[in-house]
């Protein structure tokens, strides 16, 4: 049985992170990812604007493999796997699922989130067939013709103008009644020709039986309903954080985030989390990467003294 100083399970940026400021503090490391995609769902972003040191912006396919290799070449492994279950023991965890048990005195998770569901008719039926989360893959396959983002913050902005190059036209359906967004996007997508913003709209159905053809809105204010063509619709309405792993062991707030203290610790002494699992996460690319080097200091000070004091942390919504 592999045992290590600390386990880290996710490689997007909070664990690619975690893995870095870990074994620079000399603690063995190991980190365990399902498909090791460097960055996660940030490597599909074609310009990162907001992280530090890019007055450019840099793409998720570079930033995020650079992260993984300066981790790795500073001591951490990475293994492709998929963690089944994170078990505490006499001396820390053990993590399975893998080829063989590994334990670790530490573990960090750090799974990230996944887009949120829609919940409405024809999203089942059409996902993978017009409905998609990522712009910059799918984007091109749409060229020149009229399609639907629905949502109002940064993700649904950043792959709106994502979009711009590609398609025809662009309708942006918001709930409310103004983007929710960084100024900077939001700005930019006001001044874009191709698109269309719809507030106090919401999209009830996504219309097509093979693939996607429009959608069904109803107007918040009038309850008015209309079919609008599209032939691909992204969904951009938040995220749901992966905390299955950690459920057994710690009480989630209501939106099944994992409250922690500031060095990201749980209550539960030698677990930490990091990025968008936590509560109160921030959610942008350059916190993420904070809280993944928060949690690996935490850890190295746990393990080099076994003190483990958080302070009181609440799941009230």
């Amino acid at each position: 049985m592999a045992e290590w100083d600390v386990v880290v399970v996710g490689a997007g940026l909070a664990g690619s992170t975690a893995a870095l400021f870990s074994a620079r503090h000399g603690r063995s490391t190991l980190v365990v990812d399902a498909g090791l995609v460097p960055g996660g769902q940030m490597f599909n972003i074609t310009r990162i604007e907001d992280f530090p040191g890019f007055p450019q912006g840099v793409a998720g396919y570079d930033l995020c493999p650079m992260l993984q290799e300066q981790a790795a070449a500073a001591g951490a492994e990475f293994r492709a796997g998929t963690v089944e279950a994170l078990t505490a023991t006499e001396t820390g965890w053990s993590v399975t699922g893998l080829d063989e048990p590994v334990e670790a005195r530490a573990a960090i998770v750090a799974t990230g989130s996944t887009p949120r569901r829609l919940g409405i008719p024809g999203e089942e039926r059409l996902l993978g067939h017009g409905i998609s989360h990522c712009a910059s893959c799918d984007g091109p396959i749409y060229r020149g013709r009229a399609v639907a983002v629905i949502g109002g913050g940064d993700s649904a902005l950043l792959e709106t103008l994502e979009l711009v190059d590609h398609v025809a036209s662009i309708t942006v359906f918001v709930r409310d009644r103004a983007l929710r967004g960084q100024h900077t996007y939001a700005s930019r997508v006001e001044a874009a020709e191709k698109v269309t913003l719809a507030f106090d709209t919401v999209v009830e159905e996504i219309l097509g039986e093979d693939a996607v053809t429009g959608v069904r809105t109803r107007s918040v204010a009038t309850g008015e309903t209309a079919d609008v063509e599209a032939a691909a619709v992204f969904p951009y309405i938040g995220s749901e954080p992966q905390t299955a792993l950690l459920a057994p062991h710690v009480a989630l707030d209501p939106d099944g985030h994992v409250p922690t203290d500031v060095w990201m610790r749980t209550e539960v002494p030698g677990l930490l989390v990091a990025g968008e699992v936590r509560a109160g996460s921030a959610a942008q690319a350059v916190t993420v990467s904070g809280d993944g080097a928060t949690a690996a200091i935490a850890a190295d000070r746990y393990l080099a003294t076994s003190a483990w004091a958080p302070v009181e942390t609440s799941v009230a919504g």
